[in-house]
């Protein structure tokens, strides 16, 4: 992935500017900068550090913000790159196919593409009305000629697909550009499987989600079928703004992990996602025979607030702005996604292993 700090994020970097560069300083600069006087009031002064504690809130949504930002960038230039290069190669290919056929490539087109692209009914016409009737603004009269043009240009879409794929049959093609892979960090993090496994797994979760709920059933599929090909991760990513128990639950589960039991109190969670209160989570530790007492100590204390923090933001940095995420290999997954589409990037990534 090319380096977000380049001549194109000036933009992003302005937004952030005060924040990186406050972060840009040594440990010794950062308590002088602190210290300094921003104000007074009647001779008592108001310091940096009194300002950024009284801010700390949106000072962190503005860090995750530019986290997303340097992500989405990176996502955007990844898709207008694999989109050229598949233009290109289209190209390439019908070129080579028309020169081979000793004929211009406007005529390979209209013979192979225009030529049979089948008619449009009328009875597909209205089909497509009655199915979509609800969404369809314009009058009937009116909406007919537009939706019989759109069906057209799918099945001219369609029939150019089609012949792309039979040209590449034929003709050798070869793809080097890598899918874009995000370095999501996993040490210290709950995880199944060995660590030498040639597919890693790096989910962001929230315990109140549904979907997430969801996920973590498939997962356990993927874990149970692909065995010592796989490890998975959980990195935590509660969704505070909406979830008001994820939070907590997420420090129940590293509470939990604490005493080496992490993902029998993931199972729990998810299992009974109605009562996450402070009060159901000590019974959930109770209910697995845990130190009651130290859970409890460890929840109260909030004593891995910092590492969740700590993963919302590499989440950030990977481009999760919801639950679930799931980063194949780096690779990313966005939302609750079926077995098949976990296995199929799975599939391809063992294949690169080969």
């Amino acid at each position: 992935m090319r380096s977000f700090f380049g001549a194109s994020n000036i933009g992003a970097l302005i937004i952030a500017g005060c924040l990186l560069s406050h972060m840009s300083l040594s440990g010794q600069e950062q308590k002088k900068a602190q210290a300094k006087r921003l104000a007074s009031v009647d001779g008592i002064a108001i310091t940096e550090a009194q300002v950024r504690k009284e801010s700390a809130d949106d000072l962190e949504s503005l860090e995750l913000k530019r986290l997303k930002e340097k992500a989405s960038f990176a996502r955007n230039e990844q898709e207008i790159l694999e989109n050229a290069l598949e233009r290109l190669v289209e190209e390439k290919l019908l070129a080579a196919e028309a020169a081979k056929k000793g004929i211009s490539k406007e005529e390979l087109i209209a013979k192979e593409i225009d030529g049979k692209v089948p008619e449009t009914t009328s009875e597909e016409i209205e089909s497509f009305y009655e199915q979509n009737q609800q969404r369809i603004k314009t009058a009937k009269e009116e909406a007919l000629p537009l939706i019989g043009k759109y069906l057209r240009k799918q099945k001219a879409s369609s029939a150019r697909q089609a012949f792309i794929e039979t040209l590449e049959k034929e003709h050798k093609v070869i793809r080097s550009l890598e899918p874009l892979r995000f370095d999501v960090g996993t040490s210290r993090r709950p995880a199944q499987g060995p660590a030498s496994a040639p597919v890693l797994l790096v989910l962001f979760s929230d315990f109140q989600c549904p979907y997430c709920g969801e996920m973590s059933e498939t997962l356990k599929e993927v874990v149970k079928n692909y065995g010592k090909k796989v490890r998975l991760v959980f990195r935590q990513f509660p969704l505070a703004s909406i979830h008001k128990f994820a939070q907590k639950a997420a420090e129940a589960s590293l509470c939990a992990d604490a005493q080496g039991r992490f993902w029998e109190m993931h199972d729990l969670l998810f299992q009974d996602q109605s009562n996450l209160g402070e009060k159901d989570l000590k019974a959930k530790a109770a209910k697995l025979g845990l130190n009651t007492t130290a859970f409890d100590k460890c929840l109260d204390g909030e004593q891995f607030t910092a590492q969740i923090r700590e993963d919302i933001r590499a989440g950030a940095a990977a481009g999760a702005d919801g639950t679930p995420a799931l980063f194949v290999n780096g690779r990313f997954l966005n939302g609750n996604r079926p077995y098949e589409d976990i296995a199929e990037i799975i599939d391809e990534e063992l294949s690169r292993k080969k």
